[in-house]
């Protein structure tokens, strides 16, 4: 056997154990990504379930697991940005939930609006907008009298 023949027979072998290698990475991320998915789509059942149940448990855990499944799956990104397209005033509050640092309170505000106007729909019924009406007045005479 010639000096070359064995240099050949060593980078064949080297080169197999690196295909190999990309093999394996590759098929452990797909693994990984399909149970992450997996686990984001049983966290946004659990959310799904615990929505009406009393106690605001539901809406985060939808959130955490729409992240969980946006951030693995294609697919779902582009159906959720065709949502978003179609039915902005639906997906924006979810969106603002999703930021780096959400505006928690805010939502949960407006969304508690949203839900009097849809309940109440007489406008002198609504106790939140009248109250939220009154404070900003009345903050706005004390700091008018500083």
């Amino acid at each position: 056997m010639t000096l070359t023949a064995a240099t050949f027979g060593v980078r064949n072998r080297a080169r197999r154990r690196a295909r190999l290698a990309l093999l394996l990475r590759e098929s452990a991320a797909r693994a990984y990504r399909w149970a992450a998915i997996g686990l984001g789509a049983l966290v946004i059942l659990a959310g799904a379930v615990l929505t009406p149940l009393p106690g605001h448990v539901g809406l985060p855990l939808l959130v955490i697991g729409l992240m969980i499944v946006l951030r693995y799956s294609f697919q779902a990104r582009k159906t959720f940005i065709r949502w978003q397209r179609r039915h902005p005033k639906l997906v924006f509050p979810i969106r603002r939930l999703m930021r780096r640092e959400p505006e928690v309170l805010l939502v949960v505000w407006q969304q508690m609006l949203r839900t009097e106007k849809l309940v109440l729909r007489k406008a002198r019924w609504r106790l939140l907008k009248r109250t939220r009406k009154r404070v900003r007045r009345y903050v706005e005479r004390k700091r008018a009298k500083a």
